[in-house]
């Protein structure tokens, strides 16, 4: 069953509290709605009605695109990279939104909001704008509101989540999500909750605030253009893990566009990951990755299939993902133990087939040692 939408929010995050939810008045808002946001908020009312608790649902739309599809074909749009021309198999398109909807439906009363696509800072921006009424030409605070959520918008990642001194991050399996308090000013303090696992330093937030940024004087969202190039942060002493105090964002006038998302049928793939064991493990998995796709072109040449669209051999533990900067062993040896990752793409699903059911033969007919395949036959 295809959903649409992302379920472990209604399952996971909000089921088991619902009434924890309405008894404290919390307002929820979350862009799980994802292309289905009309479900999701279905969803929702089923565990809020099961809980018989009354919670306003409102649901921000108008991000779907498909109904302007023919329109955009038409316009001659083609892929910058390639010049290849609009897909004939487009399967959504959507906008990315801004705050606006968001802080209109807190405005209206809503005590959950679920957004299909939407710039993730947004949801940070929404209840923003509705609490302090900042204006659409106040830039400085759409900019600092926008700062707020972009810290906070991967969870774990600013409070010690992938950190470069990642050995100075306790308790990665308690870690603490972020919470932040803003002023009306657009000044905020980001912390974490007393007794959870993780870090908030300047180090942890600094790296956050240039992740995903492009140009951070003119990061691009669309209810402000940012300036993040004189931000400070600033270590605040006396909180347990850690926070840190945030200023000095500055913002100017959005542009006329807004980002879309599109996808589209392109193929089928499969990936096949197959541990190998013994002297030469790095040679034994290169040849049997190559003897693999031998075999599998012979049977495309005579059933008359075209050849792969893409192919990926990567063998991990021999450093390819370094390339010609890979450090190789001393004794020429390498290691006695590598991994076989293979994936192939095709425009054929019968083909991508043939090439899962050639996987499992490898074991006993190409090299010694090949002592696994993670997951089992490979999924198309």
């Amino acid at each position: 069953q295809v959903l649409g939408y992302t379920p472990d929010f209604v399952s996971a995050a909000m089921a088991p509290y619902i009434k924890d939810i309405h008894r404290k008045g919390v307002r929820v808002i979350s862009n799980a709605g994802g292309i289905n946001p009309l479900a999701c908020a279905a969803a929702l009312q089923e565990v809020a009605k099961k809980a018989d608790v009354d919670l306003k649902i409102a649901v921000v739309t108008g991000d779907d695109l498909m109904s302007e599809k023919d329109n955009l074909k038409g316009a001659g749009i083609t892929d910058l990279e390639s010049g290849k021309q609009f897909p004939e198999s487009i399967h959504s398109m959507n906008v990315y939104l801004g705050a606006r909807p968001i802080s209109r439906a807190l405005d209206l009363g809503a005590d959950i909001v679920v957004t299909g696509r939407c710039v993730d800072s947004g949801i940070v921006l929404g209840p923003l704008i509705h609490s302090f009424g900042w204006n659409r030409d106040e830039f400085d605070l759409l900019a600092a509101g926008s700062l707020a959520g972009h810290l906070i918008e991967c969870g774990a990642q600013c409070t010690g989540g992938i950190f470069t001194d990642w050995h100075a991050v306790p308790d990665w399996h308690n870690i603490g999500f972020p919470i932040v308090e803003c002023s009306s000013e657009g000044d905020f303090i980001l912390s974490k909750p007393p007794d959870t696992g993780g870090l908030i330093s300047f180090g942890t937030v600094a790296e956050q605030l240039v992740y995903e940024l492009g140009n951070p004087q003119r990061y691009l969202l669309p209810d402000v253009t940012c300036d993040f190039s004189e931000v400070s942060i600033t270590e605040i002493p006396g909180f347990d893990g850690g926070a840190v105090k945030v200023h000095g964002a500055k913002g100017s006038p959005p542009s006329t566009f807004y980002k879309v998302n599109a996808t589209y049928l392109d193929g089928f793939r499969a990936t096949a990951v197959c541990p190998v064991g013994g002297p030469k493990a790095i040679q034994k998995g290169k040849r049997t990755a190559e003897s693999i796709l031998q075999r599998t072109r012979l049977i495309f040449s005579q059933l008359g299939y075209e050849d792969y669209s893409a192919v990926n051999i990567q063998v991990l533990g021999s450093e390819d993902t370094y390339g010609p900067h890979a450090r190789r062993s001393i004794d020429g040896q390498g290691p006695r133990e590598a991994v076989i990752w293979l994936a192939v793409h095709h425009k054929r699903k019968e083909a991508v087939e043939i090439f899962s059911r050639e996987i499992a033969p490898a074991g006993t007919g190409m090299a010694p040692g090949l002592t696994g395949i993670v997951g089992g036959r490979p999924r198309v």
